[in-house]
């Protein structure tokens, strides 16, 4: 766990637990109506869980394994609690008939039970995920840049709505957002690891988009991990690979970079091959879900995720996500929690 002593001041939360409950419910109601108008989105209802084997599930970077579990009554089918819906949302898409400029949103409850628990991780994953169809002609970092600048600006209303109804909890956020890409960011800072190189972006410019990770960059490695069948990461534009990327802001509280979204331009069948490849996951093909996208029957989209209680955490000025969420933590965390005076849900 991150120490949450800031310098030599100790950290105690502005709201109590009583006021932060209200503010929490605030904030999500506000934020997803923002987000909708912004991005023109319907809100849908989704899944805890999702057949095994079909390639729905999220894979995450590759290895964390989901929850999964027996159907009595489905002759003993496997389920398995989902990680995120990043592949469901596409599926939904089609189904409903959504069309061009139009888009889905929905709450997502996830488990990752691989996650390593800190200040800004938990077991417990919840989510704003959104995908909005998009033609061809718009699979380009411009056309991205534009959907990153509407999503930042229902973060800045909801910043400012906020404020208006806690005076102590001050904007922080700068107008603007900023963009680099994962190589600019490397050659930027040479000698510092990726989190390194978020960390000191972030306190430069307050809140950035880190355009292109999963891609390897020139030392061979990427910025991060990309699973290979949802966003585009191996697609070249004028600053390298890459069609999608991680907004990133700076906690003050903390003292570091908060990743608040997830998102991208979703690959298309030529992308997507190309990704299965270079990540050794060639038989996925077969799978429920890559076989419908490389048959054409998915629509192109954009899309991705806006961590709800992450979001709560940063506008709250809070120093453990377990105050805006209620999980499960190991003894250590609950009594360095407790020494410090905060108090997890």
């Amino acid at each position: 766990m991150h120490n949450c002593i800031n310098g030599t001041k100790k950290y105690q939360s502005i709201l109590d637990v009583r006021e932060t409950e209200k503010a929490i419910k605030k904030i999500k109601d506000y934020f997803q109506i923002n987000l909708a108008e912004e991005l023109n989105l319907i809100r849908v209802t989704a899944p805890l869980l999702v057949k095994a084997g079909t390639g729905i599930n999220d894979d995450l970077t590759g290895v964390e394994k989901p929850v999964s579990f027996q159907i009595k009554d489905m002759n003993h089918t496997r389920g398995e609690i989902v990680q995120s819906l990043a592949k469901w949302k596409r599926l939904t898409l089609a189904k409903l008939n959504i069309g061009h400029e139009e888009g889905i949103y929905t709450d997502m409850n996830a488990i990752r039970p691989d996650e390593k628990l800190d200040n800004l991780h938990s077991l417990y994953v919840d989510q704003w995920d959104w995908e909005r169809v998009i033609i061809a002609p718009e699979r380009n970092l411009e056309f991205l840049k534009k959907t990153i600048r509407r999503i930042y600006r229902a973060i800045l209303k909801t910043e400012e709505f906020l404020a208006a109804g806690y005076p102590s909890l001050e904007p922080v956020l700068p107008r603007e957002i900023c963009f680099i890409h994962a190589q600019e960011l490397a050659d930027k800072f040479p000698d510092l690891s990726p989190e390194g190189r978020e960390a000191a972006i972030c306190r430069d410019v307050g809140a950035v988009f880190i355009i292109g990770i999963g891609a390897p960059l020139k030392n061979g490695l990427p910025h991060d991990k990309r699973a290979p069948d949802y966003d585009d990461w191996t697609t070249p534009t004028e600053l390298g690979p890459g069609l999608n990327g991680d907004i990133i802001v700076w906690h003050q509280i903390l003292e570091r970079s908060l990743e608040l979204s997830s998102m991208g331009i979703r690959v298309d069948p030529e992308a997507l091959e190309k990704q299965l490849d270079m990540n050794g996951s060639q038989g996925r093909r077969e799978l429920f879900f890559h076989q419908k996208l490389l048959k054409g029957e998915l629509p192109l989209s954009i899309g991705g995720g806006i961590g709800q209680s992450r979001f709560c955490m940063f506008l709250l000025k809070k120093a453990h996500i377990g105050e805006v969420q209620a999980s499960v933590w190991p003894d250590e965390v609950l009594e360095e929690c407790r020494r410090q005076k905060i108090f997890l849900l």
